[in-house]
């Protein structure tokens, strides 16, 4: 009679999400990215290890890219990353926004 019932809504907490703040600052380059004309559509998921930003450029298309958030890593590589369409790694780091800076200069053009 005295075991522990665990409590349904214990579950949810177990998957990883982006925060406000992480949110705020890959909405503001998505914004741009739009702007220029370059994105067209994302997707966020939510995982149990993983918490994952896929950015399209047509909504039926595979993404082009997925920032992903892993915080298992948080002591090793660093717990952001930004993953190309093949599945490359193009870069990873402990801070958002330094990892955000390869999709930033894609926005950057030359003008002839």
């Amino acid at each position: 009679m005295n075991s522990l019932t665990p409590f349904p809504g214990n579950q949810a907490s177990a998957q990883i999400s982006f925060h406000r703040t992480e949110l705020g600052v890959i909405l503001s380059l998505y914004g741009r990215m739009v702007a220029a004309g370059e994105w067209r559509d994302y997707g966020i998921s939510s995982l149990r290890d993983v918490a994952i930003f896929s950015i399209f450029r047509r909504t039926a298309e595979h993404p082009l890219y997925r920032i992903e958030k892993r915080p298992k890593l948080r002591n090793r590589q660093g717990q952001y990353a930004v993953i190309g369409m093949d599945g490359q790694i193009l870069k990873r780091g402990h801070d958002l926004r330094a990892v955000l800076r390869v999709l930033e200069r894609k926005l950057i053009r030359s003008v002839d």
